[in-house]
């Protein structure tokens, strides 16, 4: 009986051990968005735990944006527009992690109907580890096209920041994740254009970010 019990004392506890792993969504003090022109939206999933965007805080430093994220979501201006053949880039600096677990930056592009129960993104993320992802948004559908490593994304030192330039080459029909210049995972049209992920990758681009990051971004731009 006793070797029951703690079969199953063990077995709970790995199943608690992920979930304490998942820091709560945090609110910064002063949030909201306070640079002319930037609009932001949380994500619509019980991870958001009720909160808004005005739980962040996203402020001009300079020429760059400082980001202090409290749940995860898109930051975009509408004015950033593009399409057919391009290159939207932004330079990411992860300050020092004071999560339990890495959290994740990026850019997306093909937004469409961002403030809409129906919009439209795909975006390109990295992780302090080495990680990427990319996936899209079709309302509150959101769906997985690649994951992995790749040696070209700067892992967080000792000190626990991190700088990695982030973006998408879009070409021929093609998208490709760039990071530090590399094109880490290239798509075909096929992959991502359908019913349930994008029209298309012309439209918004813009800032993808997880939640409780501290991020400057900077040199956020087009070709």
């Amino acid at each position: 009986m006793r070797l029951k019990a703690l079969v199953l004392t063990a077995a709970l506890a790995a199943v608690a051990a992920p979930l304490s792993a998942q820091d709560a969504d945090r609110s910064v003090a002063g949030g909201g968005i306070k640079v002319d022109g930037w609009k932001g939206r949380v994500d619509r999933r019980p991870a958001s735990q009720g909160k808004t965007v005005n739980d962040s805080k996203f402020v001009a430093e300079g020429r760059a944006f400082r980001l202090s994220v409290g749940p995860a979501g898109n930051f975009w201006n509408p004015a950033n527009t593009v399409s057919g053949d391009y290159e939207v880039m932004g330079t990411f600096k992860e300050h020092k992690m004071a999560a339990s677990h890495p959290h994740s930056y990026g850019m997306f592009i093909g937004g469409k109907d961002l403030e809409s129960d129906n919009e439209t993104l795909m975006y390109c993320i990295v992780y302090g580890t080495g990680k990427y992802a990319i996936k899209t948004f079709h309302g509150a559908k959101v769906t997985t096209l690649a994951e992995g490593e790749h040696a070209a994304i700067k892992k967080a030192g000792e000190s626990g920041e991190a700088t990695n330039t982030v973006g998408w080459r879009v070409k021929g029909g093609n998208a490709s994740c760039v990071v530090n210049g590399t094109e880490i995972k290239t798509l075909a049209k096929g992959d991502f254009v359908a019913a349930d992920k994008l029209t298309s990758t012309d439209g918004v681009y813009g800032i993808r970010v997880s939640h409780n990051l501290e991020l400057t971004v900077s040199n956020l731009m087009k070709h």
